[in-house]
């Protein structure tokens, strides 16, 4: 087994430093397009062959290993077939949700969500065919991967979905042929930082495949400025992945089957150096 080696000393620094002391050191994943291959409709997303295998093994090696969503925590729990995962940390909408051994914590949804919701849906139905609003509860997500045109659709829809964002406060962040409005304040590096904090973690390692994972970048390069070091990995597969994540992180892979033969070899080796 040789694990890839991440392209920048600092990404190189955090792998050695989790493989020397795996039991201070944090594993969080993205879902969708990390784990999971990206889909035309959400709720056709499965995890890769291997994942599950590959957390059980993290959350037997590491101090921590965990899945951050910006999906419903139990919705990532149920189309990844997680519940059968020993200590792992599952982190929906961004942070604002967290299940662990079965029990879910969720704040109910906030009011401007529930008042955008028929406004979204009104631009959706105007739209051209294929485009589709996915309610995740606590936030909404404009779908145009299934149009003919997903670029042009997404570029025609975006600034009116950031105006109905905008007027009720809420945040607007794009994706890979998506658009989602949610509330502000809660993102992926919130919840990397809490991670880190729950085990005083040596090191982490971060993986995620959209816009929305740079957050969780921004977090591991802060936690290295306080000693603590760090992996970055992007996910890349397909045309529309963002150029952005890939040229921010210390680590580049083809996509999820590549991240979980990665993620099994990291609990191997970690595994091996633990016992």
């Amino acid at each position: 087994m040789t694990l890839p080696r991440p392209r920048t000393l600092a990404g190189a620094v955090g792998l050695q430093v989790l493989l020397d002391d795996p039991s201070r050191a944090v594993v969080a994943v993205d879902f969708d397009g990390t784990l999971a291959p990206i889909v035309d409709q959400p709720s056709d997303a499965r995890a890769a062959a291997g994942a599950v295998e590959a957390l059980v093994a993290l959350s037997v090696a590491l101090g921590r290993c965990a899945v951050v969503s910006g999906r419903g925590a139990e919705d990532v729990v149920r189309l990844g077939g997680l519940d059968g995962v020993p200590g792992l940390v599952v982190l929906g909408h961004y942070g604002l949700q967290r299940w662990a051994d079965g029990r879910l914590d969720s704040p109910p949804p906030a009011a401007a969500i529930e008042a955008a919701r028929p406004l979204l849906a009104e631009l959706v139905a105007a739209a051209a065919d294929g485009v589709h609003l996915e309610d995740k509860e606590h936030s909404l997500v404009v779908h145009t991967r299934p149009a003919a045109d997903p670029a042009g659709a997404l570029a025609a829809l975006t600034p009116q979905v950031t105006d109905v964002a905008e007027r009720l406060g809420l945040e607007c962040v794009p994706g890979r042929y998506v658009v989602e409005v949610r509330p502000p304040g809660v993102d992926k590096g919130l919840a990397v930082r809490r991670l880190v904090e729950e085990v005083a973690a040596a090191a982490v390692v971060y993986a995620g495949d959209d816009l929305g994972d740079l957050p969780a970048f921004d977090a591991v390069d802060a936690v290295r400025e306080d000693g603590i070091m760090g992996l970055t990995v992007a996910s890349v597969a397909g045309d529309d992945a963002p150029a952005e994540l890939a040229a921010r992180a210390d680590l580049v892979l083809g996509g999820p089957d590549a991240v979980v033969a990665f993620l099994a070899d990291i609990a191997a080796a970690a595994g091996s150096r633990k016992g």
